[in-house]
């Protein structure tokens, strides 16, 4: 399951976990965007109990958003131990995906 969190929370929800967390920065207006959406969905299924899945809205979110040179969404960026340790930009196949979040558990 995906959380969608605000800047508030940001830092508790990834800067604390010690379990990676995947973090989608995305918008409302942005078509891969929403073509990226089920497959992050299906992800976060699938690895529920290896890696914590949340998105950020960058219009809602700018703070955060500008913190981590969000340029072009749909952005995914896998932390762990607060650090960024992957920056995956636009639309990326689940495989790629998945295999890029597995190289962080």
């Amino acid at each position: 399951m995906i959380r969608e969190i605000s800047e508030s929370m940001f830092e508790q929800e990834v800067g604390y976990s010690t379990t990676p967390v995947v973090v989608d920065f995305w918008a409302a207006w942005c078509g891969p965007c929403k073509m990226l959406s089920p497959v992050i969905e299906e992800l976060s299924e699938e690895m529920e109990t290896k890696a914590k899945f949340i998105k950020v809205n960058v219009d809602e979110n700018p703070t955060v958003s500008r913190k981590y040179n969000i340029a072009s969404i749909p952005t995914v960026m896998v932390f762990k131990d607060g650090e960024v340790k992957a920056n995956l930009v636009g639309f990326r196949p689940k495989e790629l995906l998945k295999s890029e979040i597995e190289k962080y558990i």
